[in-house]
């Protein structure tokens, strides 16, 4: 299979979100105008990193959407190369195969195929998806202009090709909690910095709890409300020491219904001595499955679904395209060590693709 080919040479690229994605990039954009793509190639802004975006064939087509990033392999117990493509009986082992150079492979096995079987196809390709969809915003501005009106959006994030209509979005936090340094014997004469994250952290206990019996709700989601999770609290140099400083990292997941505006004022209520700010933050999801823009897809998909991870694909619909989440492989093999996808996952999306785009 070409898929094949096409994936051993991304695979071969190490874009691991900390690292540089140019050689891949550079390759990529060379790959796609030899097969008749104009190509509008958007730096990031410190300039070690860019995106692609493709299209042949002109406006009112289908948009194929992947990031070209991967989660590090360093620290996991692989047994193979994780940037070779290893392949042992039907199971094709690398990093990123899952999650989702699987799914970018076959839209570059597709951009081969003669335009003339197809309708009007684009290629969406971003970095730095992996660590907050840091890359896909600065590429949105030039979506128009390269692109026009587009049909649907297709995100090829790992949903062993069923099409997913739904997530959560995220917003990401580092809250300061300022105090007063002193010694521990005079305790109360000095504003523990702690104390104030404590009162943060049970604000989002409280909101949490309120959300769970009064906020939206969406039976598609395993958890069916937003959710608010503390990562990490860090405060303090010695037990004898008031700490004048605290950092908590905490986070949002709402559902498309509720947005972190409505929440964040909750959370901070009350909390004189802390500071916010806003790491990251990417829209949920929540497209009507029922639109005629998405009949042909939904025909050819193996059902339909909601995820709980993040995507990139709610950044697009502000721009007017349908969209959805639907690629191959299943998220359990991704981030895994020894990630791998099944072959007849490849097939079944190389199939998917040449109907979607055929015409008629």
């Amino acid at each position: 299979m070409r898929v094949l080919e096409l994936l051993d040479r991304l695979i071969a690229f190490p874009t691991v979100s900390s690292e540089s994605n140019l050689d891949l990039i550079d390759w990529t954009q060379a790959h796609l105008e030899a097969c008749g793509f104009a190509v509008t190639r958007v730096p990031s802004p410190c300039g070690e990193k860019a995106g692609l975006i493709a299209n042949r064939g002109g406006a009112g087509g289908v948009v194929l959407s992947g990031h070209t990033d991967v989660v590090p392999a360093e620290g996991q117990p692989w047994g193979r190369d994780p940037f070779r493509l290893t392949r042992e009986g039907a199971r094709l082992f690398g990093r990123g195969t899952t999650d989702m150079k699987g799914f970018v492979a076959c839209a570059l096995a597709l951009a081969e195929q003669p335009a003339e079987a197809q309708g009007p196809v684009s290629i969406v390709l971003s970095w730095d998806e992996e660590v907050g969809c840091r890359g896909i915003p600065h590429m949105i501005p030039h979506l128009e202009a390269a692109l026009g009106p587009q049909a649907l959006c297709m995100v090829g994030e790992p949903t062993s090709l069923v099409m997913a209509t739904g997530h959560k979005g995220k917003a990401a936090y580092r809250a300061v909690s300022h105090g007063e340094s002193g010694h521990s014997a005079m305790a109360p004469q000095f504003r523990n910095a702690l104390h104030g994250a404590c009162d943060l952290v049970a604000n989002i206990r409280a909101e949490q709890a309120r959300l769970m019996q009064e906020g939206a709700q969406d039976a598609g989601y395993d958890v069916p409300c937003s959710t608010l999770h503390v990562g990490k609290l860090q405060g303090g140099t010695a037990l004898n020491i008031v700490p004048d400083r605290a950092t908590i990292d905490w986070e949002i997941r709402h559902l498309a219904a509720e947005t972190p505006d409505e929440i964040v004022p909750r959370v901070m209520s009350g909390l004189e001595h802390v500071e916010l700010e806003q790491v990251f933050a990417y829209p949920g999801l929540d497209t009507d499955p029922d639109l005629p823009a998405l009949a042909k897809l939904r025909s050819l998909s193996r059902g339909l679904c909601k995820v709980s991870y993040g995507t990139e694909a709610g950044v697009f619909v502000p721009a007017g395209i349908p969209t959805v989440v639907c690629g191959p492989g299943d998220m359990a093999q991704g981030h895994q060590p020894d990630e791998f996808i099944e072959l007849d996952q490849l097939t079944g999306c190389m199939e998917m693709l040449e109907a979607l785009v055929a015409p008629g």
